[in-house]
């Protein structure tokens, strides 16, 4: 049962996957979650967000933002890197997932998921059939909701790892 919330991959940063490695295995589009994925919850895209953006257009990699945030938020930011976007998405459904896949042209098959939260992001986007990557929060100031969320993440994530090793 706790498999349906295990990520593909799990890495400390979403700064640390090798995008060109992922290329070269044929991923052409990748699906973000937004807030303590990309940047600290709510701040604007900054220069290391741009430059990674920036870095998958030139590989040839089509990319779209899936938040559950307002549009306002989502947009902004999906401006200010050149992504594509889902608002208020209802993660863990299945639905922007496969919004956000439409949107970039790109299947399940040569796509990726990165996101922070295992029992949205990572939840729904195995929901979808799609590959996924947990990185870690970027930072530890965090709603009330997903604080607690946090704690149960642990628990999962403990026989994650004992199960990788």
């Amino acid at each position: 049962m706790l498999k349906s919330f295990y990520p593909k991959e799990y890495l400390d940063s979403v700064y640390h996957i090798d995008f060109d490695a992922m290329y070269k295995k044929g991923v052409r589009g990748v699906l973000f979650d937004v807030d303590n994925t990309l940047v600290p919850h709510g701040a604007p895209a900054d220069s290391q967000a741009k430059e990674l953006f920036a870095k998958l257009g030139e590989l040839g990699i089509k990319t779209c933002l899936i938040s559950n945030n307002k549009r306002n938020r989502v947009k902004d930011f999906a401006d200010s890197v050149g992504a594509s976007y889902v608002e208020d998405a209802h993660k863990p459904s299945v639905k922007g997932f496969n919004k956000g896949m439409d949107k970039m042209g790109c299947k399940k098959e040569n796509t990726i998921f990165v996101g922070d939260q295992l029992f949205t992001d990572i939840y729904g986007a195995n929901r979808a059939g799609i590959p996924t990557i947990l990185v870690k929060p970027i930072h530890p100031k965090e709603e009330i909701q997903i604080v607690l969320k946090r704690y149960l993440e642990r628990v999962v994530l403990f026989f994650y790892k004992r199960q990788r090793h």
